[in-house]
């Protein structure tokens, strides 16, 4: 995949981008912001012109899953990234600092122990609208920010 140059093409495709495989692990919970989220993720990737057979999506039960799921994807040669969607909000229990916590760690961690992006793309907000503002509302979609990223960071390795 040598070549790749990160100039725009034809209607905002990036160059030489159309045979990047892309893994997106969606978590259940919270999924009317979570499937917003990926939406946008979808739509951008393919805007950047990833072709749709190239993305992958996998869902888990919830955030903390994300982890692994983003490990077992990793774990596919073929795929050269991994986006992870969730939506975290903030209770009246600490459950939300340790759940928060575990996946960014996690998340991290797979990512390096994989040599591959693998993007934060969970909301961690204090209430149920702040989740809605940043899943298509007034802050625009994260999920469209997570892909823009991943492009990124896969044009930089390349």
């Amino acid at each position: 995949m040598a070549g790749y140059e990160n100039r725009p093409g034809p209607r905002g495709m990036v160059e030489g981008i159309s045979e990047v495989k892309i893994g997106i692990v969606v978590s259940e919970w919270n999924s009317q912001i979570t499937d917003a989220l990926f939406s946008g993720a979808y739509q951008t990737l393919l805007k950047q012109g990833i072709k749709k057979e190239n993305i992958i999506k996998s869902k888990v039960p919830g955030s903390f899953e994300l982890t692994m799921g983003a490990q077992w994807l990793s774990e596919k040669e073929e795929l050269d990234g991994v986006i992870t969607l969730g939506c975290v909000i903030q209770g009246e229990t600490p459950h939300f600092d340790f759940i928060c916590s575990a996946v960014a760690h996690g998340i991290t961690n797979v990512s390096l122990k994989y040599n591959k992006p693998v993007i934060f793309g969970v909301l961690t907000t204090n209430t149920m609208q702040q989740a809605l503002d940043r899943a298509g509302g007034k802050y625009g979609n994260k999920g469209e920010e997570a892909a823009d990223t991943l492009v990124k960071m896969i044009l930089l390795k390349k």
